[in-house]
């Protein structure tokens, strides 16, 4: 399992547009990282600098703002907290904030 608390934005910048898998009991459904961006400096004494990472779904998927468990290829699993920021016909956007 993918230790987040030692993770930062330089971690998933190589895995930019490719397939993280979301796990269900009844199968799985893949979600393309799109962007990998830091947000600021890390304030003092943070172990590191804040960041987002936005992933894009299948067009008119909804799925409600929880824990996934997601996993990587080359990463591994990974449990993330995921907000679904857009949807329509075009795709669907899911973030993912780290402070």
């Amino acid at each position: 399992m993918l230790e987040l608390d030692k993770v930062d934005c330089a971690t998933f910048t190589p895995c930019l547009g490719q397939t993280f898998e979301a796990v269900f009991a009844d199968g799985r459904l893949p979600l393309t990282l799109a962007e990998a961006r830091p947000l600021g400096a890390a304030p003092a004494g943070a172990a590191r600098a804040p960041f987002a990472l936005t992933f894009h779904g299948a067009p008119r998927l909804r799925l409600s703002q929880r824990i996934y468990r997601l996993e990587h290829a080359a990463l591994g699993a990974m449990d993330i907290f995921l907000v679904q920021i857009a949807g329509d016909a075009s795709g669907s956007q899911f973030e993912a904030v780290f402070n």
